[in-house]
């Protein structure tokens, strides 16, 4: 059995290498970034893993002997999930593997925005030294912290956030009032943004959230209020993000994430004092780095040898090439 690791940004893919070579499984390095890449470099394989190359109906359709799709991600959002599945090819990614990771990054944007530590370390090493140097810093046990998306990483961030902030609340459509935790106050996605001072995002992309973040909603914060965002690039609207700024309507930003990347050197976000960024790193750990991996393969070792990955997003059909 093959299988074509479409695109990886690893130094060093031997995690991958050696759990899928331990189950006799052949991996096929590649890095794409068309379907035709795909398409080119996948004859023979049965399975793809992916990180960000686009697979959709015209990959399907070429390579019918593909019957499941790893995503080395929690976000699928770069595999046409329909189109898999009306080809019947399974879709799998990696949930949980840096659930700590991501709500602590997200947490330590925030604080970094509220506390000016960026700006400060600026300040002090172009020679200013004094504590007013960033602007007003606002008590964050005074104000209230809105999460958008309460899956695992948008609940471990309001585990972590309710001993810092007076007030948590969250927005989650998908969500039974049930699987709110106590702590945490159920609102809809307007009052969140009217009533928030610090807003952050934990939701996966998709058409429904595509461009979801927009200027409409970003008016609605309150003046001199806080936006992070390490979900996905694409959940923001980041035209309308930077027109929202340029109104001086946000007192601070931390991005992880954008709609594309690396960013362009002419971004003015670049030059924001109020912006902190960070080249897509909140999964990174040592230990995450290497979860992720191994369970993104291991996807593939399982369904070879049970005919269902470790992690289904999408039921599918195909079985894995008898031995």
């Amino acid at each position: 059995m093959k299988v074509l690791y479409t695109d990886f940004h690893a130094r060093d893919i031997s995690v991958e290498r050696q759990t899928l070579r331990d189950a006799g499984i052949e991996l096929i390095e590649g890095q794409c970034r068309t379907e035709d890449d795909v398409i080119r470099m996948s004859e023979g394989c049965s399975a793809l893993l992916i990180t960000y190359a686009p697979v959709n109906e015209k990959v399907f359709a070429a390579r019918p002997e593909i019957g499941l799709c790893s995503r080395m991600g929690a976000g699928y959002d770069t595999i046409r999930v329909e189109d898999a599945k009306r080809h019947g090819v399974w879709v799998a990614n990696s949930p949980d593997y840096g659930v700590g990771e991501v709500s602590t990054h997200a947490l330590s944007m925030m604080l970094a925005t509220i506390r000016g530590i960026v700006r400060f370390d600026h300040d002090v090493h172009q020679g200013n030294w004094h504590y007013s140097s960033t602007g007003r810093i606002p008590r964050a046990s005074n104000m209230t912290v809105g999460v958008l998306g309460l899956g695992r990483i948008g609940k471990r961030f309001a585990h972590l956030a309710r001993n810092l902030f007076k007030r948590v609340i969250a927005h989650d459509p998908y969500l039974l009032d049930g699987d709110f935790p106590a702590y945490v106050e159920r609102v809809s996605i307007e009052e969140l943004f009217q009533q928030a001072d610090a807003i952050s995002i934990h939701t996966l992309l998709n058409d429904e959230t595509s461009g979801l973040v927009n200027a409409r909603l970003l008016r609605m914060m309150k003046p001199a209020s806080y936006l992070v965002n390490t979900s996905r690039g694409g959940v923001v609207n980041i035209d309308e993000l930077r027109t929202v700024l340029a109104e001086n309507h946000l007192a601070g930003v931390g991005l992880d994430v954008l709609p594309k990347e690396p960013i362009n050197p002419d971004d003015p976000l670049l030059n924001d004092r109020r912006v902190i960024l960070s080249p897509h790193a909140a999964f990174y750990s040592v230990e995450s780095e290497v979860e992720l991996r191994r369970k993104a393969a291991m996807n593939i070792v399982t369904w070879m040898r049970t005919g269902r990955p470790d992690y289904p997003v999408s039921i599918g059909t195909k079985q894995a090439p008898k031995a």
